[in-house]
């Protein structure tokens, strides 16, 4: 399912260089409740090795170059492979166990999650959401994790849908700030911005412009979709 959103999000940024050119007539109200949100510290694995990056493999000899061949022609079953016992292929294989045993290094971030419920008899698709957190001090500019989730929302369904980011609250106000100077905490809520529909109808917070969002979004869907639910933006 998200491969298939994922290409029609591509699909939208090929054909009109940025999608949406003309403005979704902003609404008062969405169909798309928040019922519950918490953010919390987390661990995600990251790639064990780079994009493009292979593993080593055991060097090839002249003397052995068709040793797979003569050795289902000529050779008993269990036959050693002598590229097995050459100095590059103990190299490649201690590599490889050292590999193993590391496992994939995790990444220290933070887990936002929002469990919505959908009142439209439509399906939703594709939603766009953030996680604000409020200076008591300065509420009308408040920090904002936006996240772009590939994700179905069957008609007066609900669902948990969780991004990560490697920000968390603590990035959001300085030791300056009213709000740790007065004791007060920061305030939290979360915030649906977008929903596009299966059916290609669209609702948009009034108060939101997804041009701001213009080079994040690209960045978003530029590559592959993988296991994620969400991506940050």
């Amino acid at each position: 399912m998200r491969n298939t959103m994922f290409l029609l999000l591509i699909s939208s940024v090929s054909m009109s260089g940025f999608p949406y050119q003309n403005p979704v007539p902003p609404q008062e109200s969405s169909s798309m409740e928040v019922l519950e949100f918490k953010w919390f510290k987390r661990s995600q694995p990251a790639e064990q090795l780079e994009a493009g990056q292979a593993q080593p493999v055991g060097a090839v000899q002249p003397a052995n170059k068709n040793f797979q061949r003569n050795m289902r022609v000529n050779q008993s079953r269990g036959a050693r492979d002598p590229t097995a016992d050459t100095l590059d292929s103990r190299s490649a294989e201690l590599e490889r166990s050292v590999q193993e045993s590391r496992g994939p290094k995790p990444v220290d971030g933070f887990a936002y999650r929002v469990k919505v419920k959908n009142g439209s008899p439509k399906v939703a698709d594709i939603v766009f959401w953030e996680y604000q957190f409020i200076d008591p001090s300065n509420p009308g500019t408040p920090a904002r994790r936006q996240f772009l989730c590939a994700v179905k929302v069957e008609s007066n369904k609900s669902k948990e849908i969780q991004g990560f980011s490697l920000s968390g609250p603590g990035d959001v106000v300085s030791a300056a700030s009213g709000a740790i100077a007065s004791g007060k905490l920061l305030q939290e809520q979360a915030v649906i911005n977008r929903v596009e529909y299966i059916d290609g109808s669209i609702w948009q917070r009034k108060d939101w412009n997804f041009a701001e969002i213009k080079q994040s979004y690209l960045r978003a869907v530029g590559a592959p979709w993988g296991k994620e639910m969400c991506r940050v933006l």
